[in-house]
């Protein structure tokens, strides 16, 4: 069964959200936050950005690319706030599930190869997921804080689920899935919709 999806993605990255648009077969939102709330009310942002954007989404797509990270000399309100809304669990609204989509040009700087954990000797991998490469709405909530016994992450320890390009155009429904069903996982009591 599909999941309604929001993309939340830069301008500068058009060509993927038309690409998922014409030629993968989910179910989306059209739609991209590009007006401003004016509100000092949190809860009230969050539920006109969830009614008037999100309206029933269960799933947002975040394309990470080379424009949206936390460090980007770019304003990052919108995407900022698509995710807030999305990690937001309010009344009568439930969060999303958040799956990063890693863009061809971004391989290299997240996916870094493997290293040899000085803590229990065994090889994991290194990816790069941080305010140079990601919004921090995205990146805490990917690496999650995890219990000081153990040495790296593993899927359990994460809220947003992270896939290349490729595996997500090859088979857009399972990792869509994935992370529709981190939404009633135990990590999301960690979820934190405004990291520090």
């Amino acid at each position: 069964m599909g999941h309604k999806c929001f993309i939340s993605f830069k301008s500068q990255d058009m060509s993927y959200k038309k690409y998922i648009q014409d030629n993968l077969d989910i179910d989306m939102i059209d739609k991209s936050l590009n007006e401003p709330i004016y509100s000092n009310d949190e809860d009230y942002i969050m539920k006109k950005i969830r009614e008037d954007y999100l309206s029933d989404s269960t799933v947002t797509i975040c394309l990470i690319g080379t424009y949206s990270s936390e460090d980007s000399f770019l304003d990052q309100t919108y995407i900022k706030r698509e995710l807030q809304a999305s990690l937001y669990n309010g009344k009568n609204n439930s969060r999303n599930g958040i799956l990063g989509v890693v863009l061809p040009e971004m391989y290299s700087k997240i996916y870094q190869g493997k290293y040899i954990c000085s803590i229990c000797g065994k090889e994991h991998n290194y990816v790069s997921i941080n305010n140079t490469t990601t919004i921090r709405e995205f990146n805490y909530n990917y690496y999650l804080p995890k219990s000081s016994d153990k040495c790296c992450w593993n899927e359990d320890d994460r809220y947003c689920v992270l896939i290349k390009w490729d595996e997500f155009c090859s088979d857009p429904e399972k990792y869509i899935e994935q992370a529709f069903q981190k939404r009633n996982s135990p990590t999301a009591s960690k979820v934190k919709v405004y990291p520090d």
